[in-house]
C-alpha cells in the first residue's frame, strides 16, 4: 500500500512538472503599420538637443566651399555632350587613372558614364560636398571593365543608337547628318578589333544598368571601391575653380 502510494506521488509531481513547463514562444501574426513622415508627427526636443551638435557639424562638413563653378554646369546645355556629363567624365578618367596604374600597372582608355546618373545641376557660386551628394545620391564606384573591340564597337553602336548625352572621355564619336556614325576615335585612334580596352564606367552600368548589356562581355571586372561621389568630393578640393565646357567629343555633323 505504501509503495502504491508513493508510485502515486510520483506521477503526480511529474504531471505537475510537465503540464506547467512553459512552451518555446513561435510566431503566430505578422502585422505591418505605414506611418507617413510628414508634419503632423511631433518632433521630441530631447533628441533634437541631443543630435543638434552632431547634425550642427556635419552640416559644416557638407556646406564648407571646397571649389567655385563661373556659371551653371548642367546635364541639359547640350544635344550629345553637356557640361556636366563631360566635367564628371573627365573628372572620373583623372582620378581613377593613378588608381589604376599603380594596382594593374594598366592605363584606362576612356570613360563612359550614363546620362541619367548624373541627379543635379551645379549651380554658379561656391561647390561643396552636399553638392555632390546632390549630383550622386547614390552609393555607386567606379569600375574598370577590360573589353575586346569587337566588344567597344558594340559599345558604340549603343551611343549611335540611343543617341544621348552619355558622358564619355578619352573618345570620340561622330555622327553622320543622318545620324548614322561617321567614325570613332580612343585616344584619337580607331578601334581595334583585336586590342583590349580598359573603361572606366560606374558599377550600376556593369551590372546592366541602362541596358549596356555589352558589359557582360567583359573580360575582366576590376572593382575600385571608389565611390563615385567621394570621387568628385577628392576632385572638387584639389581645385580652385571647375572648367566645364562642351566639346566635339560626341557631335553630329549639321
Amino acid at each position: 500500500m505504501v509503495l502504491r502510494i508513493k508510485h502515486f506521488v510520483v506521477f503526480v509531481t511529474l504531471g505537475c512538472l510537465f503540464s506547467c513547463r512553459q512552451k518555446p514562444p513561435s510566431l503566430s501574426k505578422i502585422a505591418a503599420t505605414q506611418i507617413q513622415i510628414d508634419g503632423s508627427l511631433i518632433s521630441s526636443d530631447s533628441v533634437e538637443v541631443f543630435l543638434h551638435p552632431y547634425s550642427k557639424r556635419l552640416n559644416q562638413v557638407l556646406d564648407s566651399t571646397l571649389a567655385y563653378a563661373p556659371k551653371k554646369i548642367s546635364k541639359g546645355d547640350g544635344e550629345y555632350n553637356t557640361t556636366a556629363g563631360n566635367l564628371l567624365a573627365d573628372i572620373m578618367l583623372s582620378e581613377t587613372q593613378p588608381i589604376f596604374k599603380s594596382r594593374t600597372g594598366k592605363d584606362i582608355d576612356f570613360v563612359l558614364f550614363n546620362h541619367g546618373g548624373i541627379r543635379s545641376i551645379l549651380s554658379k557660386g561656391k561647390v561643396s560636398a552636399r553638392n555632390a551628394y546632390e549630383v550622386m545620391p547614390f552609393e555607386n564606384t567606379v569600375t574598370v571593365v577590360a573589353l575586346q573591340g569587337t566588344s567597344v564597337r558594340d559599345l558604340v553602336s549603343y551611343l549611335v543608337l540611343r543617341k544621348r548625352a552619355h558622358p564619355i572621355s578619352g573618345m570620340q564619336v561622330v555622327l553622320n547628318r543622318d545620324g548614322s556614325l561617321k567614325s570613332a576615335t580612343i585616344q584619337g585612334k580607331p578601334i581595334d578589333d583585336k586590342r583590349i580596352y580598359y573603361i572606366a564606367t560606374s558599377s550600376y552600368l556593369v551590372s546592366g544598368g541602362d541596358n549596356m548589356i555589352f558589359f557582360k562581355e567583359a573580360l575582366e571586372v576590376f572593382e575600385t571601391d571608389y565611390k563615385i561621389r567621394n570621387m568628385l568630393i577628392d576632385y572638387f578640393g584639389k581645385v580652385d575653380t571647375l572648367h566645364p565646357k562642351t566639346d566635339d567629343r560626341f557631335i553630329q555633323l549639321k
